[in-house]
């Protein structure tokens, strides 16, 4: 396939805009390299709760949160979060100097191919989501991917917590499709806040916060776990899957500016913000529980509060985990 410096260096993600059927003409057959099916108006028919637009139930996964404007900031704020506490760097695994065809799995934004893209510009990214955020062109990464096999350099999948029901059947598709050589990266992190000392406690809006998910999961029976870190789920997925050259990096991020350490503080700083949209972040969950519209607002309003509270000491547990398809 033929195709211009700045076609190939670009990440390929779906333009920003509603109709499914208008894609970005200088994409061109790009849209040959992507995965599943691809999608039809019916699927992105989304949920409306509360005023918010959230993920179409489809295919074997759910995703929790809103998948609307107010929402993909929040998206945004986490990616620099993330990329604060890894101190700069975009990926952990050691990729060499010339990267080829990447996927980045639950692209969101897509801020982080944009990001990988400036920074390899002659690697060919595609961004790959559960719940279609850029409609035309990001498919369903919980369904079959039709990359071809032995084709990818670089598969990396963050923040895909209560979203994957089988972490190994995830592995295994990004396995077949990774070169001889090539390397799997993930990070994510448990669906709750934690305090080391105590202040994050039952009663506290905060610890409510996880409750949502872990209880509405089991509510509305979704498979997937928001225990991703404390199961070892990326790494068992990984093994399963036969990659080998396996690390791990845990990561404890604060929830808020509570830390007298600087560089903490600023983390924690960007980490309240990029909670602040905690309705668009618990509505679906909350009101299968049965909660109204005034009470998240309410519950919403008391954890920003206890946000901003020097007292209480909220962190949540990340994990890096990196591993590599064997050579031969």
């Amino acid at each position: 396939m033929a195709t211009s410096p700045a076609q190939e260096n670009a990440p390929v993600l779906a333009p920003d805009v509603g109709d499914p059927q208008d894609g970005d003409s200088t994409l061109g057959d790009e849209q040959s390299f992507l995965s599943s099916d691809s999608l039809a108006s019916s699927i992105l028919r989304y949920r409306e709760i509360n005023g918010r637009t959230y993920h179409n139930l489809r295919g074997p996964g759910n995703y929790y949160g809103a998948n609307d404007e107010k929402q993909k900031n929040t998206i945004d704020l986490q990616h620099h979060v993330l990329t604060l506490a890894l101190e700069g760097k975009l990926h952990l695994a050691p990729l060499p100097d010339t990267v080829g065809k990447v996927v980045d799995v639950g692209t969101g934004t897509g801020i982080w191919a944009i990001d990988f893209g400036d920074a390899h510009p002659e690697a060919t990214v595609t961004g790959f989501d559960l719940s279609p955020i850029q409609p035309s062109l990001v498919d369903d990464f919980l369904l079959d991917w039709t990359f071809e096999e032995n084709s990818l350099d670089f598969v990396y999948m963050r923040w895909l917590v209560g979203c994957v029901p089988d972490w190994a059947e995830l592995c295994k598709n990004a396995y077949r499709c990774l070169k001889p050589g090539g390397w799997i990266e993930s990070f994510d992190s448990n669906g709750y806040y934690l305090s080391d000392d105590g202040s994050v406690k039952e009663g506290t809006a905060i610890f409510q916060y996880g409750e949502f998910f872990r209880l509405g999961a089991e509510k509305i029976g979704l498979k997937a776990s928001f225990h991703v870190v404390r199961d070892e789920l990326q790494r068992k997925g990984m093994e399963a899957a036969g990659f080998v050259n396996i690390h791990e990096k845990n990561i404890k991020v604060p929830g808020s500016e509570w830390p007298r350490d600087p560089k903490q503080k600023e983390i924690g700083m960007f980490a309240q913000a990029a909670v602040d949209d905690i309705e668009g972040l618990v509505s679906l969950m909350a009101t299968e529980l049965g909660w109204t519209p005034a009470e998240i607002t309410v519950m919403a309003a008391k954890m920003r509060r206890e946000l901003r509270d020097p007292n209480i000491h909220p962190h949540y547990v990340s994990k890096a985990v990196w591993a590599q398809k064997p050579v031969v």
